[in-house]
């Protein structure tokens, strides 16, 4: 009985609990919305693993980026390494080649005054020497006895005449200029080769350089391209004169070289004495809103001058005094009643300092000064220092030297030449220079009278080695073997060597011509000594070659 209860008890609970008001409703939807969560689930994980992928490949993107950003990186990092090791090499080759360069430089410009202690580069004769007849020594001699020797006694005639016709037009010059407003001129002086006894070329032309200086209380200050500023190389040889008070300061205020404001007042200069006016200026021959002294004025101003004087005492002479040529203003001409005339120039002149190099306005009949960068740029001369030098080493040669007359001969031959095939860059100044040089290089003893066909070979074989190499430098710039008997300004000595040949080194054309005129000199040269030594008919110098 009990079991039984007991059974029935648990039949009636068991009902009871599995009753469906005991469950909540929305629980009985479980089954019947179970395959649509199951869907929303599925296409949930689908869009994750999709969104997964995305970023998965994003991921591998930058990845892939990112490497392609350090490879790039390291290829220019070794770019640059490479090109800085490029840099290094070509560096250190240019700079090797720089030393080679300046080596060579240096060891040509320490042994161009050396050419008399090496026999073996005197005695070696260069290309154009090759089948040249040369004359002996009795041809030469006969030469030079015939058509130069009889020119030196007309050439003392006509220096004294004209040097004493200057020295009366210059002191009418004096009287005819104002002394408180014009530049003041002082004697004149004979330069070149009239002068240095070895021209033989006619008409026969006296250089005579005039020193001038401004009137008080001015002063030149000069300035070379060697004083220490920077000059470009085609101004080397030039310099500028500037026009400055004697009693203003060389170096200048700082209140010339900076710009004042209004309200400031330089305390050593007032405001009238810093700023002059620009006529003030013109008057000494300044170019325009400048203080340095122009060389067209100046010679603008000297030939007027000059007419001035003549017309002052023309009448104390027999004859008549004109400027010859256009493009030399001072070169004039005396012209007599017979028809006969002299020439001679007369070229204003400023003084460097105390020595006797001068500043030229302008070189007559000569290719030296052709390319003046402006007409505030004055080239210097050294004509005195080179006169004085000849007549130094004249006095240590043995009697009847054999060096000028080596240079009348060389200057005719050239003279002749350029008549038959023209004027070429080549100059007479030029073949003085090869002298100046070999007069320094050789022994005394070797310009005796009977050497003198060695030492005209000598001179040829010089300048055909100059001319090959473009170089021929000035005597006396960047020499420091000038005997200590000229005093001449150390400033030079110390400058670097100027090149002569260095204005035909860009011109091609000029060179050419240059080259050929001496070649063709050298193969003429037995028929013109020839020709004026034996007398031959004109028929018989056919042989006489032209370009």
């Amino acid at each position: 009985m009990p079991v039984g209860l007991f059974r029935v008890c648990l039949l009636v609970i068991t009902a009871i609990v599995n009753h469906p008001l005991f469950f909540p409703k929305e629980n009985g939807t479980v089954p019947e919305h179970a395959e649509e969560i199951i869907q929303k689930m599925k296409e949930r994980e689908q869009s994750l693993r999709l969104e997964q992928l995305r970023l998965e490949q994003e991921i591998a993107d930058q990845e892939a980026t990112q490497k392609a950003l350090e490879k790039a990186a390291v290829v220019v990092e070794e770019t640059k390494e490479e090109k800085v090791r490029w840099d290094m090499w070509t560096a250190l080759s240019m700079v090797i080649f720089l030393l080679i360069e300046l080596w060579r430089q240096d060891f040509q410009e320490g042994n161009w005054q050396d050419i008399g202690g090496e026999e073996d580069d005197m005695a070696v004769l260069g290309k154009a020497f090759k089948g040249v007849a040369f004359p002996d020594k009795a041809v030469l001699g006969s030469f030079y006895e015939k058509r130069i020797l009889g020119t030196t006694g007309d050439m003392a005639r006509m220096r004294e005449m004209v040097e004493g016709f200057a020295d009366d037009l210059l002191e009418a010059l004096r009287s005819v200029c104002n002394r408180d407003a014009d530049m003041e001129v002082e004697d004149c002086m004979g330069v070149g080769s009239m002068y240095e006894n070895w021209r033989v070329r006619k008409p026969f032309v006296c250089d005579l350089i005039v020193p001038f200086a401004p009137p008080e209380p001015y002063c030149f200050r000069c300035q070379t391209w060697c004083s220490g500023d920077s000059f470009p190389p085609d101004e080397q040889g030039y310099g500028t004169i500037k026009v400055c008070r004697a009693d203003e300061d060389v170096t200048g205020c700082i209140c010339d070289k900076t710009k004042l404001g209004e309200d400031m007042l330089c305390l050593l200069h007032s405001q009238v004495s810093s700023t002059r006016p620009s006529s003030e200026m013109e008057d000494l021959l300044c170019f325009k809103n400048t203080q340095y002294l122009d060389a067209d004025q100046v010679m603008k101003w000297f030939q007027i001058a000059v007419t001035k004087a003549w017309n002052r005492i023309s009448h104390k002479y027999e004859f008549d005094l004109s400027f010859s040529l256009l493009d030399s203003p001072g070169a004039l001409k005396i012209k007599f009643k017979s028809g006969k005339s002299i020439a001679f120039n007369l070229t204003p002149v400023v003084q460097y300092e105390n020595s006797d190099v001068y500043f030229i306005s302008h070189f007559p009949r000569s290719s030296l000064a052709a390319d003046i960068p402006s007409s505030t740029h004055w080239f210097l001369t050294f004509a005195v220092y080179e006169r004085r030098f000849i007549q130094l080493v004249s006095k240590t040669l043995p009697a009847n030297a054999c060096h000028v007359s080596c240079l009348q001969i060389l200057s005719f031959l050239h003279g002749k030449q350029c008549s038959l095939t023209g004027p070429s860059g080549l100059t007479n100044y030029h073949l003085k220079t090869v002298l100046l040089h070999l007069l320094q290089a050789r022994p005394s003893q070797d310009w005796a009278p009977e050497k003198l066909e060695a030492r005209l070979q000598d001179m040829l074989k010089f300048l055909e080695k100059c001319l090959h190499e473009k170089k021929l430098y000035h005597f006396f710039i960047g020499n420091g073997n000038v005997p200590a008997e000229l005093s001449f300004p150390i400033i030079f000595q110390r400058a670097e060597p100027l090149n002569l040949f260095r204005p035909f080194v860009l011109r091609r054309d000029i060179y050419r011509k240059m080259v050929d005129t001496f070649h063709e000199m050298l193969r003429n040269m037995s028929a013109l000594i020839n020709e004026y030594t034996v007398h031959t008919p004109l028929a018989h110098t056919n042989g006489i070659r032209k370009e």
